[in-house]
């Protein structure tokens, strides 16, 4: 039933990355194992994130299982589709439920997408990243595989309104290479390394990536140390936080 869902979306999804006219450039995904499981683990942007780091997957052949929040399974149209493509709902008042369902599906086998960050950086940076993907890896016996995104927030973001027209986007994805995650290690260590490998990613993606902000009502998408006018990351926090 998950395969019967789960390819007509990413056939919905590039088929509306056409007519959008995106730019996609993605390097790095011979890095993704082609079988067992796998913890892949991204920066959070967009609320399209997981369609984008999902993408990163298809040239292995492999479908990734996202954790994500359950009010999105509540949600009439993407609740069935999320159920049907046996993503895990979490629920921050009982985590460990996912946490069992994921570490289930990763001993069967599977690829689980985390975003260790919890929720989307308004600030276009890394925010701290939660231990959980570090554990889930070192629990199930798997490695970690760090993923970048860049550009993913000029289409949808937080305080933003969608950009769903033919604009000609380039969204970058760059995949590292797999990071082991030894049981006799302390998970905050490796949840550290994890963090700058995605941090590498990220910049590099950031190099890459075609094109600059057309004007000055335009750099709110470009990180305030790169020059653009995102919020800082202290005052990214704040705003959360109130």
């Amino acid at each position: 039933m998950a395969e019967l869902v789960y390819r007509p979306v990413i056939g919905a999804a590039l088929t509306m990355f056409k007519a959008l006219d995106l730019k996609i450039d993605l390097k790095g995904s011979e890095h993704i194992p082609s079988s067992g499981g796998a913890v892949l683990v991204s920066n959070h942007i967009s609320y399209m994130d997981f369609i984008f780091a999902g993408l990163a997957a298809r040239p292995q052949k492999r479908l990734v299982r996202f954790m994500a929040k359950d009010s999105v399974f509540r949600h009439k149209i993407s609740g069935p589709l999320m159920r049907g493509m046996k993503h895990i709902p979490v629920d921050r008042a009982q985590g460990e439920q996912a946490y069992a369902h994921a570490l289930d599906s990763l001993r069967k086998g599977e690829v689980i997408g985390v975003f260790p960050e919890a929720t989307i950086s308004t600030s276009f940076t890394l925010k701290t990243f939660k231990s959980g993907a570090a554990r889930l890896a070192q629990e199930a016996g798997v490695p970690l595989i760090p993923v970048a995104l860049w550009g993913t927030q000029r289409l949808w973001t937080k305080g933003k309104p969608r950009n769903f027209k033919r604009s000609h986007i380039p969204v970058t994805i760059r995949v590292g290479e797999p990071l082991e995650a030894p049981k006799d290690q302390y998970a905050g260590a490796i949840t550290r390394r994890l963090k700058d490998r995605v941090q590498e990613l990220l910049e590099a993606a950031q190099r890459a990536y075609p094109v600059r902000p057309k004007g000055s009502d335009d750099t709110w998408w470009v990180p305030a140390h790169l020059g653009g006018t995102a919020p800082e990351p202290a005052k990214a926090r704040e705003a959360e936080a109130g």
